[in-house]
């Protein structure tokens, strides 16, 4: 097959070229035949997560990627990135100097895809509705700084801060702040299933078998009203079991478009190929970011000195050569280098891996040696190479004789209701953020109601230096405070930054708006899809 790569450069905030599939119109598909995308996404109810789609639920990237097709927010990233523009909303502002009050008009005519109408009442009780329910994935603590909601009118939604808060508008562009019509989410109560409503730019309905979305098909919402241009009028997200199956779909035509998430492997047979065959791949600049955290209150890591020597153990650079090669870069600050405020704060406390200098922070704190944990992942949530990074993690680890570890890999949907009960001591986790600001790889895990549920808290992270950086709108000015988060976060190492990756996307040739079905916080963008014409 001859697949050509599109590479698009690393401008967060700026336009990127405007970059599609060969060939085609941008007129969109008109056949009413669906685009087909492909991912390894996997969307399962449980009895402990029976609601995954709900917008006061969902804080994940999969979830998420299907309600931004469907639940409308008053706010939104564009199409070149950067500040965040009206959606629902005919304008947004803040109405003080001090960044507290947040006053919103939302578009005249607004309806729900049934036909009712959109009032601030409904913008109202959909963002209530979140911060009432609490839910334990901690996605409610996005909108931790409302104080209270107030309307005037059908149509003016005025939100109060109980704090500054420049990075408000960004939060009213995800998901947790969609809007909902009462009519169909209980005030109280989370919705169960895979049902989801709102005035976005489609409808979803959804084929689940065993509690599982298997295939969703988005069709265009005529009563949609935003700054979106939908380029089709139906597209099919399929859900495959792995990336090899979703690949295999893709070179028999069963699909079109194939994203998250693509092995190493399939990466570089897509970059290298040559012929006459009908794929493209298009590179992209990511902010998606890998980790290792820790339960500060486990036996085994509770003692600093021990996170501390892990930290100066693990060699970056090596990890990423044997398992991801030039698809990614080692990251030494939970903010991605690409990111305002962003500091190399693990290189400058630690430099480069040292045994000797992990041996004497442990000697001096009196650890014995070699310390025995476990490090836990994920096997189907990160795509493929997850359970080869754990193996050279492990290997780098007891091969300095200061370490026993072991690596344990569980799926999912019980992996991630186990770590947030805390038992877990070491695990492994990925982060897309919710937008493209420093605050959004922060908070979520430093702040209260932290969505890993981890014990460990920093009062001058919490208390003054996260404030302090939300206090200033323009985010270089806040790239002091933010710097002292981070050298923080690389003193005590509550958490341990491997690296920062690319993004990829495999779309046949006749597709057009492949380059921007997804954007650099890996937001699916079903709506800049088409259908030309194959070269």
């Amino acid at each position: 097959m001859n697949r050509k790569t599109l590479v698009l450069p690393a401008l967060v905030g700026l336009l990127a070229p405007a970059l599609a599939a060969c060939g085609g119109s941008d007129s969109g598909s008109k056949s009413g035949d669906a685009i087909v995308v492909g991912t390894t996404d996997r969307f399962t109810a449980t009895k402990q997560a029976p609601a995954p789609l709900d917008p006061a639920y969902a804080y994940d990237i999969g979830p998420w990627n299907l309600l931004r097709q469907t639940v409308q927010t008053l706010m939104i990233t564009p199409k070149g990135e950067g500040q965040p523009v009206p959606e629902a909303a005919e304008k947004c502002g803040f109405t003080d100097s001090g960044n507290e009050r947040y006053a919103c008009t939302l578009r005249e005519g607004l309806k729900f895809a049934n036909g009712d109408p959109v009032t601030a009442a409904d913008v109202k009780f959909s963002i209530d509705r979140a911060r009432t329910i609490k839910a334990d994935t901690g996605v409610f603590a996005l909108l931790s700084t409302v104080d209270t909601v107030e309307t005037q009118g059908d149509r003016e939604v005025i939100f109060h801060l109980n704090t500054a808060d420049a990075t408000f508008p960004f939060k009213l562009s995800t998901p947790v702040a969609g809007i909902v019509n009462p009519k169909d989410y209980d005030k109280n109560k989370l919705r169960d299933g895979f049902s989801m409503d709102g005035s976005g730019p489609y409808t979803m309905k959804a084929d689940v078998k065993n509690n599982e979305l298997v295939d969703a098909v988005f069709t265009k919402n005529p009563h949609y009203q935003g700054t979106l241009k939908v380029n089709n009028d139906k597209v099919e997200v399929r859900t495959f079991p792995d990336a090899d199956a979703m690949g295999a779909a893709i070179d028999k035509g069963d699909i079109d478009v194939m994203t998250r998430a693509m092995s190493p492997e399939q990466i570089r047979k897509l970059s290298n190929s040559s012929g006459d065959g009908k794929v493209d791949l298009v590179e992209m600049p990511g902010l998606e970011i890998r980790y290792l955290a820790f339960n500060t209150d486990a036996p085994s890591v509770k003692n600093k000195a021990v996170r501390k020597a892990i930290a100066q153990v693990i060699n970056r650079s090596d990890l990423v050569a044997k398992v991801y090669g030039t698809q990614a870069e080692a990251l030494y600050s939970m903010v991605p280098a690409t990111i305002t405020g962003h500091s190399n704060s693990f290189f400058n406390k630690y430099g480069d891996p040292s045994v000797s200098k992990a041996k004497s922070l442990l000697d001096k704190a009196g650890v014995t040696t070699p310390v025995k944990f476990t490090m836990h992942y994920t096997t189907d949530h990160y795509g493929p190479a997850t359970k080869k990074e754990f193996e050279v993690l492990q290997q780098q680890l007891n091969s300095s004789g200061l370490f026993d570890v072991s690596i344990e890999g569980t799926p999912w949907k019980v992996f991630h209701p186990t770590m947030q009960k805390r038992q877990y001591d070491v695990f492994g986790m990925g982060w897309f953020p919710d937008f493209p600001d420093a605050d959004s790889f922060i908070a979520p895990f430093l702040d209260a109601d932290n969505t890993l549920n981890t014990p460990y808290v920093s009062n001058d992270i919490r208390k003054n230096l996260l404030p302090e950086s939300r206090r200033q709108a323009d985010r270089l000015t806040a790239s002091s405070s933010l710097t002292g988060i981070q050298d923080i976060v690389a003193k005590d190492v509550p958490l341990l930054p491997l690296w920062q990756g690319k993004q990829y996307v495999a779309a046949r040739d006749d597709i057009t708006g492949a380059a921007y079905v997804i954007n650099s916080s890996a937001t699916l963008q079903l709506w800049e899809l088409g259908r030309g014409v194959s070269s």
